[in-house]
This record gives structure tokens, sequence and C-alpha cells, in this order.
């Protein structure tokens, strides 16, 4: 029978993770589980006085964790004096890395393997809805599960940081997925679930010290067989942090300063150069489209610095479905992003002008009433912007479930 690994990297998360050990407890499920935790921190914070408390802080969490027995544990030691991260590798791209060698040395290849944070809560059905998932899908390698953060409602700023934030994340997916790009995924650590083969077969995970999630589904979406869509979310928490350089601690950080120029909201026509060239590619193929003629194809091949990349695809392949395989492991989730970016700079919007008229593409009837993009988002109360995560997050699942649908039946033709 299938058994599932759950893999959390903690540092000074005492506050945190009682509560997500609490929700795997209360799972309902018909397989087996075990949990693995890495407790982390670089090794010189025991010599650095203003980090002395997360040290501390970890020995009671490592100590809690021996007590604990309503689980089966694998507690993994980077924390205690000699013990942690030394010299530039350090992070929880390296606890995770640590994390997914040990579950890999014990897994069979069928195994799933969960990711999960220390501050993320699931619902009682979440692990045996991945058991589900992954049987009813055999082609599926590993699933970008989708989440919804917790609110607090006890820090009006933190909230409102973590829903402008939120709201970024899925204003891009839903672009992504409404051209069908393949990369239109959102990658959260606590949010990944694979098979342990799947895993081995893509070398594991990169040990970043951000960003590290990323790259990882990038790797299931190159391979194949990638969900984007599962039955139950995970919820995790959002807080302010600067443990590492990107993501949602360091962007609420900012963003409670009124800073969001590294997480604006696109509007639609960023994209359209992408889908443009996806409408393209078979001309593309065929040696009937130019480079020059589509923006997005010329960042790519500015990027490349090849005299004509397209030209030197096609000449190692044999047919139209290998080249269109080959177009999308170079113009992958990382160069969407970077075009996106700079499409953008060259012509900004405001945040509420680009959500309106995003919303007006989308989803017309549901735009709430009095809401304009004369509407400045720090006028909007935190109702009406948990009001625009909730229509954004349902249509997100939306597209989410009409992707896997259209590649369980591909996978099926």
């Amino acid at each position: 029978m299938v058994k599932l690994r759950v893999a959390i990297p903690a540092m000074d998360e005492l506050d945190y993770l009682p509560a997500t050990l609490g929700a795997l407890a209360n799972q309902d499920i018909s397989s087996s589980f075990e949990v693995y935790i890495c407790v982390n921190q670089p090794d010189c914070y025991w010599s650095d006085s203003a980090r002395l408390s997360i040290c501390q802080h970890n020995q009671q969490l490592l100590q809690y964790l021996r007590d604990y027995t309503f689980l089966t544990l694998h507690v993994m030691d980077r924390s205690s004096p000699g013990l942690g991260w030394t010299g530039k590798k350090h992070g929880v791209g390296c606890a995770r890395k640590e994390l997914f060698d040990k579950i890999l040395s014990d897994s069979e290849a069928d195994d799933i393997i969960v990711s999960l944070d220390a501050d993320t809560l699931v619902k009682p059905r979440y692990l045996q809805s991945l058991v589900e998932n992954f049987a009813a899908h055999p082609e599926m390698n590993a699933v970008a599960v989708p989440y919804y953060h917790q609110l607090q409602y006890e820090d009006e700023e933190r909230d409102r940081a973590l829903l402008r934030y939120e709201l970024y994340m899925r204003n891009y997916a839903i672009n992504l997925l409404r051209i069908r790009s393949p990369y239109g995924f959102t990658a959260l650590g606590s949010a990944i679930a694979m098979r342990a083969d799947a895993l081995r077969k893509i070398g594991g995970i990169t040990p970043l010290q951000s960003g590290e999630d990323f790259y990882l589904v990038q790797k299931f979406c190159k391979m194949g067989g990638l969900s984007l869509f599962n039955t139950e979310c995970v919820y995790p928490a959002g807080r302010y942090s600067d443990r590492v350089p990107f993501g949602t601690g360091p962007a609420m950080r900012a963003g409670a300063d009124g800073v969001w120029d590294s997480y604006p909201i696109y509007p639609h026509d960023c994209f359209e150069p992408i889908q443009e060239a996806y409408q393209h590619l078979k001309d593309l193929y065929n040696r009937n489209f130019s480079t020059k003629e589509n923006e997005f194809l010329t960042f790519l091949q500015d990027i490349d610095k090849k005299e004509d990349v397209w030209a030197s695809i096609l000449d190692n392949v044999s047919d139209f479905p290998h080249f269109v395989k080959a177009f999308h492991q170079k113009a992958d989730g990382l160069r969407i992003l970077q075009f996106v970016r700079t499409k953008y700079r060259q012509n900004p919007v405001s945040e509420e002008v680009a959500i309106y008229k995003n919303m007006q593409e989308w989803m017309s009837e549901k735009i709430p009433p009095g809401f304009s993009p004369q509407s400045p988002f720090a006028q909007l109360s935190l109702l009406q912007l948990n009001l625009l995560r909730n229509l954004l997050f349902e249509e997100e699942q939306t597209l989410r479930m009409k992707q896997n649908e259209n590649k369980s039946i591909n996978h099926e033709n």
C-alpha cells in the first residue's frame, strides 16, 4: 500500500508547528503516513546575540518533538551546536533537500511525498485527497496544491499585506491559466506533493535559499505529469519575515511599508504576446513565422543570444509535438516571468487599474458594487480586499480544474 511521507522544515516554529501536527494527527486517511521534520538554523546563530533566541527556541522545539507521541516522527537536528548549517549553504532549501533525501532513502517508488510548512494547516481529508488524486491519475507525477492563506483578524496591517500579496499571485496565475500556458502554476513549498520515483527522476530539489519550490515545480512541469488541482487546499499562515530574499514574508514586510514594486498586479495585455506565440507555434515549426513578428519570441531570442534559436531547435526535432515540447523547455516559467516584468515596465499601470481591467476581461458580472479603477487599495476595507481575494480564488480554482481536465483528455487520447 502507498505510504505518505510529510516533509516539514522548521526554524523557530514552536508557536506554529504544534497546530500543524495537530491537524496532521486529525487526518481521516486510509493509508499510513509518517512525518519528517528538520529543525534547522545556521550554526553561526549560536554566536550571534541578535539571533541566539532562534537557537534557544529550536532547542525547545526539539524537546517538544522528543516528547510528542501522537504521530510517527522522524526528527532531523540541524540546530544544536555544531549541527547547524555552515558556509553559504543554508536556509529552507537546504532543509527541504535534507528532508527529501532522507525520505527518498526510506521510500518505495509510488510513495507520496507531501511538502508542507510548519505554519500550514490542513483539513482532515487533506492527505486522503492526495491518495485519491494520485490513484485516479496514474500519469500524474506531482501536484501543485491549491492554497488559501489564513487571516488572523488581530493585525489588520498584516492581513492587508497578506491579501495584497495573494492578489498578486492569483492575478499572475489566472493570466497564465487563461492563455493555457503549461507554466500556470503557483509554487508554494507548503503546497506540493509528488511521487517518490518522480522526485528521483528529476534529481531531487535544488537547495536554494529562496525559490527552491518554484524550480522544483518547474522541473516537474518540464518532466510532464504536473497536476494543478486537488479537492482539498492547504492553509498557510502569512507572516512578516526576512529569512529568505523573496517570497510571502519579505513581500508582506515591504508591502506593509507600501512598497509593492516587485509584486505588481500585471494587466492581461502583458500576457498577450505569449498567447500569440503559442498560437503561432505551427507556423514557427513550418518556418512561416518570424521571431521579429512577436515580442515574446524576440525576447527569448535576445536572451539566448544565438543567431536563430528556433532554427537550431528545428534542426534537432523529428516532428511538431517534439518541437512544441522543446519550445516550452526554453520558454519556461522563469522566462515568462522575466518577459512579463519587462513588458510591464515599458508601460506600468496602477494596481487598481490593472485588476479592474483584468476582472472586466474575466468576470465582469462579478465585479463588486462600488469597485472601480479609482478605488485605491489603501482605501478598501479588509472585507473588500478579502472579497477580491475570494473572487480570484474561485476563478483560479475553475481554471485549474479545466486545465487538469484538458491534460487528462489529451493523455487518454
